[in-house]
């Protein structure tokens, strides 16, 4: 209904979607002639879109996308390519070691479990999705567990995503953590080597 929508957002929207394409960096001329919009008005989107970081401009006056986009996609739940690739390796990881095994997550001194699989004993680290708290140090996501421990192995990922870690935990007297970051570093590795190619006949 007409009532029901504002031009400035509606404006502001066709500005973003302009950066659903293949071309990653677009000049002021090049978004006019996408939105059909003045350069003036280009500017006083762009100004405001800056602002709340969904845009960016680099140092030849070309925009991008921010990190609002980005940010904001993540708040879903996680996405096929997580849930396809790494849930798998977490439910080996839980069966083969007896352990919590979960996928975790890093923005601003916060950790966010994302994946987690919990191994089929009583005594166990009960850790769930969308559980948080807060960082000891940038580069340790390990929560204080009384009694516990868990193992950590950093996951090379995009620059503009968060750090994300693969972890391993349970009781400190059964897990044993240099065996545990052995596991975790070639589960790792499996990540990125992606999957085994076939064998050639």
């Amino acid at each position: 209904m007409a009532q029901d929508r504002v031009e400035a957002v509606e404006r502001a929207l066709t500005v973003l979607e302009a950066f659903d394409s293949p071309q990653e960096y677009f000049t002021l001329a090049e978004l006019a002639q996408v939105t059909g919009y003045y350069k003036s008005t280009l500017l006083r989107l762009l100004g405001s879109l800056t602002r709340f970081d969904y845009v960016q401009r680099d140092e030849q006056g070309r925009w991008h996308l921010g990190h609002a986009p980005v940010r904001l996609a993540r708040r879903h739940l996680p996405g096929r390519h997580l849930t396809t690739r790494i849930q798998p390796l977490l439910v080996r990881l839980a069966a083969d070691c007896g352990e919590t095994a979960a996928l975790l997550e890093v923005e601003d001194g916060t950790v966010e479990c994302r994946l987690v699989t919990l191994p089929d004993t009583s005594l166990r680290h009960d850790l769930r999705p969308g559980d948080r708290w807060v960082a000891s140090a940038d580069n340790d996501p390990r929560p204080a567990l009384p009694g516990g421990v868990m193992v950590c192995q950093t996951l090379t990922g995009d620059a503009l995503e968060p750090p994300m870690w693969l972890a391993l935990s349970g009781p400190a007297g059964r897990l044993d953590p240099q065996q545990a970051q052995s596991i975790l570093a070639d589960a790792a590795a499996s990540l990125t080597a992606g999957p085994a190619r076939e064998a050639v006949p």
